[in-house]
């Protein structure tokens, strides 16, 4: 068998590689249905997705409470901005590290929308992991309601709403680019020519998607208290369930869809060339 060729601009073949794509999804692949494994992934994305609303909720939660000088608190009380940005990629380094072998870890609809986008997976899982997520997260915030009863509603419920001060479309920019520096690094850091080049990789791989999190968190708590994960501003609007949380929700939803499109087609069709080594592969055959 001949070796995989990068191809050159101009449709040339470049040197011989080391590594080898992976071949694209199929768009619909009813076959998935009848697999085990593909349940199996579908449950750890719904476990994930619990026990990350959890502990970050909490965190939030835990947070206000500290500083709610109504009831004792202190403005330097609580794990501060910085705590909470630490808890939200913490979580995500662990369940991803946890998670990558069985589902992909994907822990978020925008990763698995720009996945899909890229055809690393199928419309079937797709669906299948959007909806997990979904109730993976409502879960998760019903468990901190049911433990943090008293004071899940006085604090928030940690839904993510805009803050006074900005409008809509600066919660939205901040959305589309949050969520663009996320999925970005979910590619780059699962490139199989990165894999391939740097052996260390594969192992490190939820350490940069973590932390991308944590940095992402410390730009837009401010702003919009940081969505980039559909799922974690749905469940948490669901059980919150306050007319501000709803009436914010489509900027959690359509910003991290953009952000997660545009990470997609920036790595596939520019950084990777995908429609170039098409064209030539084409070419060559002809």
């Amino acid at each position: 068998m001949a070796k995989d060729l990068d191809v050159q601009e101009g449709g040339a073949p470049a040197a011989a590689r080391d590594y080898a794509d992976p071949p694209p999804a199929p768009l619909l692949d009813m076959e998935e249905l009848r697999k085990w494994s593909l349940y199996r992934a579908v449950i750890a994305e719904f476990v994930a997705t619990l026990l990350f609303l959890y502990v970050s909720v909490l965190t939030v939660i835990g947070y206000k409470a500290q500083t709610d000088a109504n009831a004792g608190g202190v403005d330097c009380g609580g794990v501060g901005i910085l705590g909470i940005a630490w808890a939200f990629g913490g979580m995500i380094f662990v369940l991803v590290y946890c998670t990558a072998g069985i589902s992909g870890g994907h822990i978020n609809p925008a990763v698995t929308m720009g996945l899909f986008l890229a055809r690393k997976v199928s419309l079937v899982r797709t669906v299948l992991y959007i909806v997990a997520q979904c109730l993976g997260a409502i879960c998760g915030c019903g468990l901190v309601k049911a433990f943090q009863s008293s004071y899940y509603t006085r604090y928030g419920g940690g839904a993510n709403e805009l803050a006074d001060g900005y409008n809509k479309g600066t919660g939205l920019g901040a959305e589309i680019i949050g969520t663009f520096v996320l999925v970005y690094t979910v590619f780059s850091a699962t490139d199989p020519k990165r894999n391939a080049r740097d052996s260390h990789v594969p192992v490190l791989a939820p350490l940069p998607i973590g932390f991308a999190v944590f940095m992402v968190h410390l730009a837009t708590i401010p702003i919009t208290g940081t969505g980039i994960n559909p799922a974690r501003s749905f469940g948490a609007a669901v059980i919150y369930n306050q007319e501000k949380a709803w009436d914010d929700q489509w900027i959690f939803w359509v910003g991290p869809m953009i952000g997660a499109a545009a990470a997609a087609l920036y790595h596939q069709f520019i950084l990777r060339a995908a429609a170039i080594k098409a064209l030539g592969s084409f070419r060559s055959s002809a």
